[in-house]
């Protein structure tokens, strides 16, 4: 479950849900499934992710690269729909987890950073 430290209550509704149903139509649903599989074993292993640097830059030969075609082969839109793919699947986990957005170095990450919670 996806816990909202700011608002206080778990997050319930996925935003840019219009987004994400559009993007995911053009998704099948094997490749939608390899992608689940794959992040639900890297996020099992560790108490922190950031989305963005989950799949890496190059998504050629991954589960993720039908992401981008998905997408019309848009690199930005690819990254959103990936981001919401992670929400949403955080937010349908058993296990606790909140989120925010953070730096590196001075410098501001252009995705969110999930971390996990105990309540």
């Amino acid at each position: 479950m996806l816990y909202s430290i700011d608002k206080g209550e778990y997050v319930k509704q996925l935003p840019h849900k219009s987004d994400y149903l559009r993007w995911r139509s053009n998704l099948s649903d094997e490749d939608y499934e390899k992608i689940l599989i794959e992040l639900q074993q890297r996020i099992d292993g560790d108490e922190v992710h950031t989305a963005g640097w989950i799949p890496g830059h190059d998504w050629t030969g991954t589960v993720f690269e039908p992401l981008y075609h998905a997408c019309r082969r848009d690199i930005e839109q690819a990254a959103k729909f990936f981001g919401l793919i992670l929400f949403k699947l955080m937010m349908e986990r058993d296990d606790d987890w909140s989120f925010g957005r953070y730096q590196k170095d001075g410098v501001d990450i252009r995705s969110l950073t999930y971390f996990r919670i105990h309540r």
